[in-house]
């Protein structure tokens, strides 16, 4: 016997984890099976899976109207004289990436 369950998410967030999954050769309800069945053998959260965050391809995700927005926001930072030193950035990118 199998169940069904069910989530309720953003929709945003179910597009980029379709094209992402996608993108990985499987899809949203295979991962989340795997992810599942391997939380189990392992008695608790399994693994991380991610794309390699040097690849240029995680920029597809992002729409051109949130680029762009992006892009303003930091030209404003910027003319704000928020900028921070390129070793506190690498710094953590390293911690938050795993870099």
């Amino acid at each position: 016997m199998s169940s069904t369950i069910q989530i309720r998410v953003d929709d945003d967030l179910k597009r980029k984890s379709d094209r992402l999954f996608k993108d990985l050769g499987t899809d949203t309800t295979s991962a989340i099976r795997i992810f599942l069945t391997q939380a189990v053998a392992n008695n608790g959260f399994p693994f991380e899976i991610k794309r390699n965050p040097v690849d240029m391809s995680s920029f597809a995700a992002m729409s051109e109207d949130e680029m762009l927005e992006k892009l303003s926001i930091a030209r404003e930072h910027s003319a704000q004289g928020k900028q921070k030193e390129v070793q506190t950035v690498i710094s953590d990118m390293r911690s938050k990436y795993g870099l």
